[in-house]
Formats: C-alpha cells, sequence, structure tokens
C-alpha cells in the first residue's frame, strides 16, 4: 500500500462516490495515478471494471452523476462519462486480456502501468513504475508494445514534453529500432500527440531527443533543412538549434509574463489546445522558409522573404496533419508576421498611431506575435548582436505589449467603408488587379487611422495612384 495514492484517493470525491454506491472490484490506471504520486491536479480518470461489462457499468456511472454517456470504441469496450462541469471525465473499459496484470503489461509506459484498487488501496505495480517517477524517468513497459502502436513511440517524447524525465536507454534503443512503423497510425493521433508534446513545459527538449533517435524528421521532415544553415553573425547556433531556442524561449517568456497574457495564451481558441501550444509549434517552423530563400552576399547570409515563404510551407506541412483551417491560419500568420512586431518597434519615431496599426492589423494575435518576436530576438545572438540591441529590442516589444494591453478595451471592429462594388463604380473600373490593390490600400489607410469616414475612403480611392 502507497500512503500517498492512499490518500488521494480517500479524499478524490468521484472515486468516494463511485466506491461507496458500486461493490464491484474496480481499478484507477494510468494518468491519474501517476498525476497523484507528482502531486499534480488530475481532470481524468481511467477506471478498469472487473466484474462487469464496461458499456453496462459506464451507463451506471452516467446515471450517478448526472453525466453524458460517450461511446469512445465499443469494439474494445471503451466508454467516456463526462461529468457536469465538462471539464472532469471517467473513461471506463474492461481488462485487456482478461487481467488486471496482463492489461498493465500491455501499457507503453512504465509510469502508466501502476493500478490501485480503489476500495482496498491494493497497488499493482509490476512494471516498476512507481520506482520510475521518483527517479524520474521513462521506460518502456515491453518494447513489442511499440509495434502493437506505433504511436507509443511519440508518446514516449509527449510524456518527456510533459514531465521533463529522462529516457532510459533501452527506450531510445526500441524507438530507433520501432522508428520506421511510425506513419502507420492514422494522421489525426499524429496530430493530438503533437500538441500534446507542445503543450509541455520541456517541449525543446523533448525535441531534441527525438532527433537523436530519427523520429523527429519522420515527422517534422523541414528538419533536414534547418539542419543545413549554420551560424551566422546575427545567429550563434544553426538554424535548427535556433528554433528549439525559439520554442524555449517562449515558455520562458510565457513563464515569467503578466496574469493578462498568461490567461490569453492559456485560451483553447481553436484546435481544442491552448494557443500557447500552437505559439511553440509555429516557433519551432517560423523559420523553415529561411533555407529556400538562403543567399551568401560578401560573406553576408540573407534571407529575404523568408517569412512569407515560410508562412506558405507551412499550410502545405499542416494539412497534410490534417490541422483545422483556424488551426493553419494561425499557425502560418505567425510564421508571417514573427519580424513584424520588431519591424514595428524600430521605426525612426515610434507613435500610438504606429502601434495602433500594429494593434488594428494582428488583433486578437497581437500578445502571440510579440512573444514570438522576443522569442526570437532571445535565440539569436550571434557576433554582431551585442547586449545592448537584445535589450533595446526586448524593451521596445514590451512597450508594444503594454500598448496593447492598454488599448484592446477600447478597440471596435474598423467599419466596412466601401465594398469591391462601390469602389468600381465610383472610379468606373472593372475587377482588376488594380481594384484589389487600392481596395488595400484603403485597408492599411484605415488601419493607420488617415481614413475613418465614409467620405473619406471616397476621397482616398480618388486620389489614390
Amino acid at each position: 500500500m502507497n500512503t500517498k495514492i492512499t490518500e488521494k484517493i480517500k479524499s478524490d470525491t468521484i472515486l468516494s462516490k463511485i466506491s461507496q454506491s458500486f461493490n464491484n472490484e474496480i481499478y484507477l490506471v494510468g494518468g491519474a495515478v501517476r498525476d497523484y504520486l507528482l502531486d499534480k491536479d488530475t481532470f481524468d480518470r481511467d477506471i478498469i471494471v472487473m466484474d462487469e461489462d464496461a458499456r453496462d457499468f459506464a451507463l451506471k456511472l452516467a446515471d450517478l452523476f448526472d453525466a453524458t454517456f460517450v461511446p469512445l470504441d465499443d469494439e474494445n469496450k471503451i466508454y467516456r462519462i463526462v461529468l457536469p462541469d465538462k471539464i472532469r471525465y471517467i473513461d471506463v473499459t474492461n481488462p485487456v486480456g482478461g487481467s488486471i496484470e496482463k492489461d498493465l503489461m500491455r501499457r507503453d509506459l512504465t509510469i502508466n502501468a501502476i493500478a490501485v484498487n480503489i476500495r482496498n488501496f491494493e497497488v499493482i505495480d509490476i512494471a516498476g513504475g512507481i520506482t520510475d517517477i521518483y527517479n524520474k524517468c521513462l521506460n518502456y513497459v515491453n518494447e513489442h508494445n511499440f509495434e502493437d502502436d506505433p504511436l507509443r513511440l511519440l508518446r514516449v517524447y509527449r510524456f518527456q514534453a510533459l514531465l521533463g524525465f529522462e529516457l532510459a536507454p533501452e527506450t531510445i534503443s526500441a524507438v530507433c529500432k520501432y522508428v520506421n512503423l511510425i506513419h502507420q497510425p492514422a494522421v489525426e493521433r499524429i496530430n493530438y500527440e503533437i500538441l500534446k508534446l507542445f503543450s509541455g513545459k520541456y517541449a525543446d527538449k523533448a525535441l531534441e531527443n527525438m532527433n537523436k533517435t530519427w523520429i523527429l524528421e519522420e515527422i517534422f521532415p523541414f528538419v533536414k533543412e534547418l539542419k543545413q544553415v549554420p551560424p551566422n553573425a546575427h545567429h550563434h547556433l544553426d538554424l535548427f538549434h535556433h528554433s528549439l531556442e525559439t520554442v524555449k524561449q517562449i515558455q520562458n517568456l510565457y513563464e515569467n509574463s503578466s496574469d493578462d497574457v498568461k490567461f490569453h495564451l492559456g485560451n483553447v481558441d481553436f484546435g481544442g489546445f491552448s494557443r500557447l501550444a500552437h505559439l511553440k509549434l509555429a516557433g519551432f517552423m517560423h523559420d523553415i522558409g529561411k533555407f529556400s530563400t538562403w543567399t551568401i552576399e560578401e560573406g553576408k547570409h540573407r534571407f529575404i522573404k523568408h517569412d512569407d515563404v515560410g508562412a506558405k510551407l507551412s499550410v502545405k506541412f499542416l494539412k497534410d496533419l490534417h490541422f483545422s483551417n483556424k488551426q493553419i491560419d494561425y499557425i502560418s500568420s505567425m510564421i508571417k508576421y514573427h519580424i513584424y512586431p520588431s519591424h514595428v518597434m524600430t521605426s525612426p519615431q515610434i507613435t500610438e498611431k504606429i502601434m495602433m496599426r500594429y494593434v488594428r492589423k494582428m488583433d486578437t494575435n497581437s500578445i502571440d506575435a510579440i512573444i514570438l518576436a522576443q522569442a526570437d530576438r532571445l535565440s539569436a545572438r550571434g557576433p554582431e548582436i551585442t547586449d545592448e540591441i537584445v535589450e533595446r529590442n526586448i524593451s521596445s516589444l514590451n512597450m508594444l505589449l503594454k500598448f496593447y494591453l492598454e488599448a484592446r478595451e477600447t478597440l471596435t471592429p474598423l467599419p466596412k467603408l466601401l465594398n469591391g462594388k462601390e469602389v468600381m463604380k465610383i472610379l468606373n473600373i472593372k475587377p482588376s488587379p488594380k481594384l484589389g490593390e487600392i481596395m488595400e490600400a484603403l485597408h492599411e489607410a484605415q488601419l493607420c487611422g488617415d481614413v475613418v469616414t465614409r467620405e473619406h475612403a471616397i476621397e482616398f480611392i480618388k486620389s489614390y495612384e
């Protein structure tokens, strides 16, 4: 019996209610047990019911908690009970192989292969997971489990990103051995694991370790190109390690940011994961356009329009991994505008009008782009980049961030002063690239505050050359 686990289960109102309401033999398994031992909060509970059909028992739980019953996998008898708060849930299944021991031996990592009887608090830990948790070590239960479900290869690094644990040598060897199987799982499952990984505090560490087992280039093929761009006058790291450092710096900036920034980046606005997770993925990809735009002129490395090129390259990659349109728009936008905040704040004269144009243009992504720009700056410390340059850049970006946080409550959507048909009628022109150019210029004039009324807009388009 483990005292910490016993106390946690006794104080868990959900598990207590289950044990008081039913006489079944029930085990808590997996993540919740691991989180109890790590003193982490947990919102999901995986339970195995030994002596009743999982579906029947799950339906009883749904009634008990006035919760929603969700059949996840009828064939394998996996059911979810979503509690009324829509945050906590219980996954119910029967043991794989007919016994709790066989079920645990089919799992991915030892830290996830611990079971506790919720009634008598008996702990079953045949794979040594408790020891590995205390030693902060990630190890597999059985290497052949990677063959059964190759997604577990990626889950190794997802858990490293979340926990920061070290990998056991035998686990590293097993990943190398089975890495060629990583494309077998459904793309949607790989997508989920990627975002879980980037949700972790130690995402940069996990990515670095993925690189040692070749799985990184299998998941992110563009890494091969990143590795070919060496350090230069502005970058003390090669492009691959600069990208890893950017991920790390985004996490650091988040942890040291104000409550307003943390709240914003913690929002789940698309894809079921936080903005922070998506921003770190964008940070990892922010320079993918550099290889194809790379030139060396008089000894200087140049990457003209790499931000635009990288944004376009990201779209195909993200589509192939079945990211949603909202996710793709966000990540590609972050890549396209990762230099923009710094450009704004290096204007000869920084005015409220200039900063307002930035805020209007970036809108709800204003904070995100500033954090990415700061992370990029902190990750590029080549011989020509002095501490003074870095401090000035970070300080100016903090000024822009402060301006946004103060201005955002007063912002209202820009009105549509003129549509395309009206412009064509006023100027007596037909649909053409010229029309698109005029509409874009009008929008830019609105962003700057130079055009604020319909009359101003008509005057502007008439004078546009």
